[in-house]
């Protein structure tokens, strides 16, 4: 057997970012720090960080008056953030700058008097954060057919914003739609550069092989889409958590196993994978290269300057020197 891995692969950034967040948050502040919601949608990385002292809560009144609470990769609705001023709560936002940049052009288009469609998931955290920054002018759309029968305010006015980590080809096909029906369309492609290099990269490796495993969480959006899209290639796809999750009847006649993650799986589940496939062969198929830091939050940084964050080596995230400044959001 032949396992033919793709890149880039696994953490992003953000994900790094928001790792390395919660880290420094119980380092400068002691344990428990609160994060509400999954910092990032992997239950390896939610119970490394359970165990060095983080405590996960889905709504902030599981959080105690008074103590650090940090907000996911995923971004939240203005209306958690003055909930948790009132409670003097300290916040720490690991909001992906990717997102940010997302409800900050939510914002602006809406005081400008534009109405906007959301393109994204239903109840996906990060949806919630968008349509939340400004909810009477966005509406929702999810689909193609969703996109035929959407209704706007200002059909003159509209601007489509995207979740970060939907299908480059299925939100194609809906701004496609939109745009026949309202030719004025403004179309923020805000799909992220991790997603669409996944995508590609796995989109490559589906034609180079005979199944494809993708390791991740089931509720991870991007891990979803990357079996989307090795299965559009042709090729059998499975989203599996980890190495025990692997049927093995699914290798059977199979020479060449490809492998991809999400942008939320650390390497050592892939490493885990590639372990108990014990190939004979390990190849990698790269599509391009990716050099891209965020800047920590600046109650979290070590100095007065932008600190890059440091490699997560106990996840087998990678390292980078290109350092992108948060953007600021008013809330």
């Amino acid at each position: 057997m032949e396992v033919v891995l793709s890149a880039p692969r696994g953490f992003c950034a953000g994900v790094v970012r928001a790792i390395e967040i919660v880290e420094r948050g119980l380092e400068r502040f002691g344990a428990p720090v609160y994060v509400r919601h999954e910092i990032v949608h992997n239950r390896y990385v939610v119970d490394s960080l359970r165990r060095k002292g983080a405590i996960f809560v889905e709504e902030l009144d599981d959080v105690p008056d008074a103590s650090t609470v940090i907000f996911s990769a995923h971004g939240v609705p203005p209306e958690v953030w003055h909930r948790a001023r009132a409670r003097n709560l300290n916040v720490i936002d690991a909001t992906c700058p990717l997102v940010t940049k997302v409800h900050l052009e939510a914002v602006k288009y809406a005081q400008d008097g534009y109405s906007l469609v959301v393109v994204g998931h239903e109840g996906h955290p990060e949806v919630i954060g968008t349509m939340g920054q400004a909810p009477v002018a966005s509406s929702l759309v999810g689909t193609v057919e969703e996109a035929r029968t959407a209704q706007v305010r200002h059909p003159d006015k509209v601007v489509a914003l995207t979740q970060t980590t939907l299908s480059v080809q299925d939100t194609k096909e809906i701004i496609d739609v939109l745009r026949a029906r309202f030719p004025n369309l403004i179309s923020r492609n805000d799909i992220c550069y991790a997603t669409t290099n996944r995508q590609a990269a796995t989109r490559q490796l589906a034609a180079r092989v005979d199944i494809v495993l993708v390791i991740g969480a089931r509720n991870s959006s991007n891990c979803n889409r990357l079996r989307e899209v090795a299965e559009q290639a042709g090729v059998p796809a499975y989203l599996v958590d980890d190495a025990d999750h692997i049927d093995p009847a699914w290798l059977v006649g199979k020479a060449r196993v490809g492998l991809t993650s999400g942008a939320s799986t650390p390497e050592v589940l892939v490493e885990q994978v590639i372990d108990k496939l014990q190939p004979e062969y390990v190849s990698t198929i790269e599509v391009t290269k990716e050099d891209v830091t965020f800047t920590m939050p600046r109650e979290l940084r070590m100095d007065d300057k932008w600190a890059r964050p440091r490699s997560n080596s106990v996840y087998g995230a990678g390292d980078s020197s290109t350092v992108i400044p948060l953007p600021v959001q008013n809330s």
